[in-house]
């Protein structure tokens, strides 16, 4: 340990007034003001996203389709697989329209399906139940 005091670290006020002025440590201003979260956005703002060949494109949809509603899901069966127990229940997509209604989501509806067969009880929340894996959905 040292017993330097802790000024011996810090410039002198003559110092720092130096490195205030020199030409590095000027900022210069920007001549237009920043956009802020109540401003509006800029037109070529806009003509870039129009632009963009990604926005002509159909929406993403997920690579499992799980987060679609069961209506505009396009297959015809729907499977979901645990990867605990390795099960797969199968069910198809009228079925699960007449039971769950067209607006269910097929995330709800295949943990529905699994956790009403599972077969991985231990008693504690945590560890229960399966593991959804949505094949072909």
């Amino acid at each position: 340990m040292t017993d330097h005091p802790a000024s011996w670290r810090m410039p002198t006020r003559r110092q720092m007034e130096k490195l205030g002025s020199s030409p590095a440590m000027v900022r210069e201003t920007s001549p237009t003001r920043a956009v802020g979260p109540a401003d509006a956005l800029p037109p070529e703002y806009w003509q870039a996203v129009l632009e963009d060949p990604r926005a002509a494109a159909s929406p993403p949809r997920c690579a499992s389709g799980r987060t679609l509603r069961l209506s505009r899901i396009p297959e015809h069966i729907l499977r979901v697989g645990c990867r605990r127990c390795g099960r797969t229940v199968e069910i198809q997509k009228v079925d699960a329209v007449r039971l769950y209604g067209p607006d269910a989501v097929w995330r709800d509806v295949g943990q529905r399906l699994l956790g009403n067969t599972c077969s991985q009880r231990t008693g504690r929340h945590e560890e229960d139940g399966c593991w959804p894996s949505f094949d072909g959905a």
